[in-house]
């Protein structure tokens, strides 16, 4: 171990403490980071959700089941594939629960969002892949920010390195957990500098970012196409980075597990965005007030709706009707409701399990049958 006095100025520092107590609160670096990633992909969300008909604050209704249901999935991963920290010779099983000392695995994590993301899409009459596309951009941005808290807490950093951009790791105290060891008065740093693997992740996610929102902008991406995108940038991403780090973590045939998981989710992500086809989805709502006649002209993406919506979120709509982009471009031209395709075939009265989603008229599953037809899941179900 090396005093903080002896290491070259020429690399990048770390910060000493990680937890803070105000008063009887600890005030934890790595939950900050989370939460303002969590702020970060809402923000981001709830615009492209309001681009795409959603009505304003939906975004806190989905939040409030994804948000709990992600970090009980991130939880789960990291405790399944860690097991031996926890129920191995010496480990503590009550550990498992501690959150606040690190270990969120984003597979669970995305996982768990996602079905918390699901439930609460069902509820609100909105179709899963709209919510998915929506976030696809965020959730990088998200990761991003919340890669810092491992730069508090002085871990998952890589291998040692004479690179300029050199990273410093204090040697952390385990018996004052979120504060480096001390001699002398000055906190003691490992010998050496490391890799900022950290860093890497965070800047890769960031161009991961534009690179959704470019490729969306430019192809109008839709059907869940621009978050398989998010999938693959990313996972391309977490391949070689994982390669890069020295912390501890099972191995399958040599190679770290998250390494196998990252290219087994690489190949999923890419079979759906080459075989899944179809237009982008808009929705009008239904059952809340009509919007105020748009500009014609532009890209209907680029509106900026919060304005002429700011009030809308008082009454909420009864639900969703899902239609082409030439539809809801009229719609907010106009505020008038498109006709139901479903109205004008035979079997329109009474069936609400079927509907037409976007411009090829193929048939939807039931959710998004939901939303074209105007009816939330609960209603269906109730």
């Amino acid at each position: 171990m090396t005093l903080v006095s002896t290491i070259p100025q020429a690399a990048l520092p770390s910060p000493s403490t990680a937890v803070w107590q105000l008063g009887p609160l600890p005030l934890r670096a790595y939950a900050l980071c989370i939460i303002a990633g969590i702020a970060v992909a809402c923000v981001v969300t709830e615009r492209r959700l309001r681009q795409r008909g959603v009505a304003p604050g939906a975004v806190l209704d989905i939040a409030v089941w994804a948000v709990p249901t992600g970090i009980i999935g991130a939880r789960i991963y990291h405790v399944i594939t860690s097991p031996e920290k926890y129920f191995g010779e010496g480990g503590e099983p009550l550990k498992a629960f501690a959150i606040w000392e690190g270990g969120l695995g984003i597979w669970g994590a995305v996982a768990g969002g996602a079905l918390g993301a699901w439930i609460a899409a069902r509820q609100l009459g909105i179709p899963f892949a709209v919510v998915a596309d929506a976030l696809a951009p965020g959730l990088p941005l998200a990761q991003a920010v919340g890669r810092f808290g491992n730069w508090f807490n002085n871990e998952l950093y890589g291998g040692l390195t004479t690179l300029p951009w050199g990273l410093r790791v204090h040697d952390m105290d385990p018996r004052n957990p979120g504060h480096a060891k001390v001699v002398d008065g000055e906190p003691v740093l490992l010998p050496g500098l490391y890799h900022p693997t950290f860093l890497y992740e965070a800047l890769w996610n960031v161009g991961v970012a534009a690179l959704v929102l470019v490729l969306d902008r430019r192809l109008r991406l839709g059907r869940g196409r621009a978050f398989a995108l998010y999938v693959m940038g990313y996972t391309a991403g977490r391949f070689w980075i994982e390669l890069m780090r020295t912390d501890e973590a099972n191995h399958i045939l040599g190679l770290r597990l998250n390494v196998w998981t990252a290219a087994l989710v690489f190949v999923g992500a890419l079979v759906y965005f080459l075989r899944v086809r179809g237009p982008r989805e808009y929705l009008v709502p239904l059952g809340g007030p009509a919007p105020e006649p748009a500009p014609t002209g532009g890209d209907v993406s680029q509106l900026d709706l919060s304005e002429r919506e700011a009030g809308a979120r008082a009454a909420a709509p009864e639900g969703y009707r899902v239609v082409s982009e030439e539809q809801f471009r009229a719609y907010r031209e106009t505020g008038v409701v498109p006709d139901d395709p479903a109205d004008a075939g035979p079997d329109a009265a009474g069936d609400t399990d079927r509907g037409e989603a976007g411009a090829d008229g193929a048939d939807e599953t039931d959710d998004e049958a939901a939303g074209a037809t105007g009816t939330r899941a609960a209603d269906r179900e109730s």
